[in-house]
């Protein structure tokens, strides 16, 4: 049976379907709003979809999201039960570009009544747009992954972006793909304190 909470969700993506507020509906093939467990205490939000989830309409399916599936489930995550992932802007920019501010802010409406309906008391912010575009923060991912950040009543955590993950192949104590690691292990903790049935 159909949860409340996936009902609604069924009709955000509907009315995300529908939406032509921005150039971006231009090119898409489909939008990409979100996978994983609408009742999930864990959110993940990334930047932008990519061309691989632009053509399956999920985020997070391509080269990288297939590096942090690996890196969710190592640090002991289910990623079909503890998260929903979804990303700031649900159609792909063309070339893969950053979004623009404006794009950002006429996506915005969507983001926030998935959060509203998920409502996620944890939540990693994956890259710098994710970052500036919640949390108001510029400066760079570097400084400011691993910590939580308090807001909303929510804890946030930047953690680097998997497509940044991809450019480096070493696994060695403080390299970024560890450092990413070590931040979503330190989700899975939090997450425990949060839901003590995940232990």
């Amino acid at each position: 049976m159909t949860s409340p909470i996936s009902a609604e969700l069924q009709a955000l993506e509907l009315c995300c379907a529908e939406c032509r507020h921005c150039g971006l509906a231009e090119k898409r093939q489909q939008v990409v709003v979100g996978r994983g467990n609408p009742e999930a205490r864990l959110m993940l939000i990334g930047e932008a979809p990519g061309a691989e989830e632009d053509a399956r309409g999920l985020p997070f399916v391509g080269r990288s999201g297939q590096l942090l599936s690996g890196l969710i489930a190592e640090a002991g995550l289910d990623e079909e039960q503890d998260l929903y992932i979804c990303n700031v802007i649900k159609c792909r920019p063309p070339g893969n570009r950053k979004p623009t501010a404006q794009e950002i802010d006429q996506c915005r409406p969507w983001l926030e009544q998935q959060m509203t309906l998920i409502k996620p008391p944890l939540v990693l912010l994956a890259g710098a747009t994710a970052l500036r575009a919640l949390l108001g923060i510029r400066s760079g991912i570097s400084q400011r992954r691993g910590q939580w950040h308090d807001q909303d009543q929510r804890a946030f955590m930047p953690v680097f972006h998997p497509s940044y993950l991809l450019r480096f192949r070493s696994r060695e104590p403080g390299s970024p793909q560890d450092l990413t690691l070590q931040d979503l292990k330190e989700a899975r903790r939090r997450l425990c304190r949060e839901r003590p049935s995940l232990r």
